[in-house]
């Protein structure tokens, strides 16, 4: 029997392989239902990589059947591991398809939260000019879900596009979700890390005009950027990390604006304090 938890083995992969087999012949016989019993059977578990693995092998299917429609009315499915196993056949089936994969994730960014984050984390790095297309749509809905996921995996153009996300996560500054709020503050930490100088300098201009829900957000990402400053370990920070930081704290203290002197302080007290330690 496969695993419950954790990645799978050989056996496990030896027993999905053959019971798609199945599925596949029961398909092409037109035996759609006896088909999507047998996916949800499989589909019903808590496990991660049976859902993914088992999607994946279901979008590898080249008969005449009816797979799409079956694996289609598994999105509406009422337990969540059938809901995700279909949401990851129409992912690989569709892997050159960038447009149809967004609208598979707007109809299951609520239904399938988890595998749909997974996803858009992926088509930031795949297919980063779709999701620029459409992600500003998103982030206008009066769905605050929505509007989080879709900056869910924008860190991964932070590096060669850090100002779009800026200007992108400047729309969406004072929002009043608590969920968008904490995945503001997610994406400018990884911003920040790469592309400091670009970072901090609209750090900066938003704090000039901020209310003390705007501060408290860039609050939260300054401290973590202060506290990766302090870490022993290299791996998170470059050298120009640590100067272009430095050099900003130190200008900001100084800053004539009451805001942003009073981040800058605060974030001189963590700097200094853990130094010293």
């Amino acid at each position: 029997m496969i695993k419950e938890m954790g990645r799978l083995n050989i056996d496990d992969f030896k027993f999905l392989d053959a019971a798609v087999e199945k599925i596949f012949r029961n398909v092409e016989k037109g035996k759609s239902a006896l088909a999507e019993k047998q996916i949800t059977e499989i589909g019903n578990t808590a496990n991660y990589f049976v859902r993914e693995e088992l999607g994946k092998r279901l979008a590898q299917y080249s008969g005449n059947g009816e797979m799409d429609e079956i694996c289609g009315g598994l999105l509406e499915h009422f337990i969540y591991g059938v809901r995700a196993t279909g949401l990851f056949y129409f992912y690989h089936k569709h892997q050159n398809r960038p447009e149809v994969i967004v609208k598979t994730i707007e109809k299951t960014f609520e239904s399938v939260p988890w595998e749909s984050e997974t996803i858009c984390f992926e088509m930031w790095k795949r297919f980063p000019e779709t999701m620029k297309d459409h992600m500003p749509r998103w982030a206008e809905s009066p769905n605050e879900k929505k509007r989080a996921i879709s900056m869910h995996g924008m860190e991964n153009i932070a590096s060669r596009h850090p100002q779009y996300i800026l200007t992108f996560v400047s729309n969406l500054l004072d929002d009043e979700s608590e969920e968008v709020q904490k995945k503001i503050s997610h994406i400018l930490t990884q911003v920040g890390r790469q592309r400091p100088l670009q970072c901090y300098n609209n750090v900066r201009r938003w704090l000039i005009d901020g209310d003390d829900k705007r501060i408290r957000t860039i609050w939260q990402t300054m401290k973590k950027l202060a506290n990766i400053f302090t870490q022993k370990s290299k791996r998170d920070k470059s050298a120009d990390f640590m100067n272009i930081t430095q050099r900003t704290v130190q200008e900001w203290r100084n800053d004539p604006n009451h805001n942003v002197s009073s981040m800058g302080n605060k974030l001189a007290g963590i700097i200094n304090v853990k130094n010293k330690k």
